[in-house]
């Protein structure tokens, strides 16, 4: 005869459920007369309750341009809040945490450290799905993948506002990230304030160049800060063999 689950296997397997909010709905489903037997299980459907909430308030169910799907607010218990840029002089910049926050702090050191000096109001993040154009690049600010450097200074549809040297130092920064972002000059509709994740999420490729800047970052002598010299042959040539590949 089979045995009877423990009441300890039971509550690991709704905790599980909780996780997600398709399966979450089928705790909320139990009968009232259950969950009032157990109050673990009557704080475990109060549990799912909530972050179905929150999900609601916070997720569009819309994916940007990069795959990574948008959200309707930000620092509001989701997965975009303002982020600091360290050593940059700049407010907190609204964008996606953990592996994207990262790579694109490390976007934004480097362009203040060896293209132009950035002050309070020349970064931006996050916006409302609402505000921006669904099929272009800066669709992925919604997402919380993409941050807009100076956007007053580089208007859309504009080519040409870095000087040569300027852009061998972009092109030397995405060389850098190994693909894992793309410079909004390079879109046929171009913005060339734009930077963003050109992966899709969980793509092995942004967790290893996150990892390796996150090992930069503590390691003197690397990372952002560190000046580079872009015309190394080496490096020139990782920069062409990408350009040719985003093109």
């Amino acid at each position: 005869m089979t045995e009877s689950p423990s009441r300890r296997t039971i509550l690991r397997r709704f905790s599980a459920v909780a996780v997600g909010a398709a399966v979450g709905s089928q705790v909320l489903s139990l009968p009232a007369g259950a969950a009032n037997r157990d109050p673990d299980l009557d704080k475990l459907r109060e549990s799912v309750r909530k972050a179905q909430e929150r999900n609601k308030r916070v997720q569009s169910g819309i994916p940007s341009k990069n795959g990574w799907e948008m959200e309707k607010v930000a620092d509001n218990h989701g997965s975009v809040y303002g982020r600091p840029v360290p050593g940059v002089p700049i407010a907190d910049v609204q964008m996606r945490m953990a592996e994207v926050e990262t790579v694109l702090v490390h976007v934004i050191s480097r362009f203040h450290y060896e293209i132009d000096s950035l002050r309070k109001g020349d970064v931006s993040g996050w916006r409302k799905p609402g505000s921006v154009r669904k099929g272009l690049g800066e669709s992925n600010l919604a997402s919380g993948t993409a941050v807009q450097i100076r956007p007053g200074s580089y208007p859309s549809g504009a080519r040409g506002g870095f000087y040569p040297m300027e852009e061998l130092v972009i092109r030397d920064i995405l060389a850098e990230c190994e693909g894992v972002v793309r410079w909004g000059g390079d879109d046929r509709n171009p913005d060339e304030s734009l930077f963003y994740i050109d992966v899709p999420p969980g793509d092995a490729r942004l967790i290893q160049v996150a990892q390796k800047i996150r090992e930069w970052n503590y390691t003197p002598g690397k990372g952002s800060g560190v000046l580079v010299d872009p015309l190394q042959p080496q490096r020139r040539k990782a920069a062409k063999r990408l350009a040719a590949q985003q093109a």
